[in-house]
């Protein structure tokens, strides 16, 4: 029953992100306020990419419900995804895009957007990511890699997110969020490093839940698994035998 019930889920996420990326998307082409999608379209936004990742993860998962032993390396970039790039910048972009709305809306999604992409697009994209992700961690046990190499991995694509909106910026004059023309060079620097330990910090939160829900380390991932080597107070033999099953199957 529970396998049954993680794919209907991964199949409804799925197709849920897949429609909402191709309603946002759709909307390039039409007229918008000026900016919102000058040079780049909407690929120049966290939340965007957000969704696409969050999208092809999801497909990933419903590839592999037949459960072929040959998808092995599928399964590791399932996991490297969600674990890496899926839980912790979704959770950021849920995060972050609400403090600065609750302080100051036209800072990051001006009201006059709203008459362009309805309230339940801005939920879908900045709100129900958050009850997914959680969701996910509750239905799935991941393989994290070590805390270092996960780092590595964000640093790299929090540099080349930063480098993009940069050259956005020198390309057309705009900054892709109003709230971004504010800050001093110092400033922005400061505020992306700000950025860059909240989303490392949230990979810690996700590895530990993960620990937590399903009693085993970081460290064994990478290495043979065995009953002696998985820690955490949820541990029991019956979880043990069917997270094993699920992850080398």
């Amino acid at each position: 029953m529970a396998l049954n019930l993680k794919t209907v889920f991964h199949v409804l996420v799925f197709s849920w992100y897949a429609f909402v990326v191709q309603s946002m998307a759709a909307k390039d082409g039409e007229e918008l306020p000026p900016g919102i999608f000058v040079y780049g379209g909407p690929w120049k936004y966290l939340t965007f990419l957000n969704l696409v990742s969050q999208t092809k993860n999801s497909c990933i998962h419903v590839v592999l419900i037949d459960g072929k032993k040959s998808q092995s390396s599928l399964r590791k970039c399932k996991d490297l995804l969600f674990a890496v790039f899926g839980f912790p910048v979704g959770m950021f972009v849920v995060l972050l895009f609400w403090s600065i709305f609750a302080y100051d809306r036209e800072l990051v999604y001006p009201a006059s957007i709203d008459m362009f992409f309805p309230p339940w697009m801005n939920h879908a994209m900045h709100t129900l990511v958050l009850p997914i992700l959680l969701a996910e961690v509750l239905l799935q046990p991941h393989v994290y890699p070590q805390t270092k190499q996960a780092v590595a991995a964000l640093s790299f694509v929090g540099v080349t997110y930063l480098s993009w909106i940069i050259w956005v910026y020198l390309s057309v004059g705009i900054w892709v969020y109003p709230l971004l023309k504010h800050f001093s060079g110092v400033g922005l620097a400061g505020f992306f490093l700000f950025n860059m330990t909240v989303v490392a910090a949230l990979y810690v939160i996700g590895e530990k839940l993960n620990a937590k829900l399903w009693g085993f380390s970081t460290a064994v991932a990478l290495g043979p698994v065995s009953s002696t080597s998985l820690v955490g107070p949820c541990f029991t033999q019956y979880k043990y035998a069917h997270w094993k099953k699920d992850l080398l199957k």
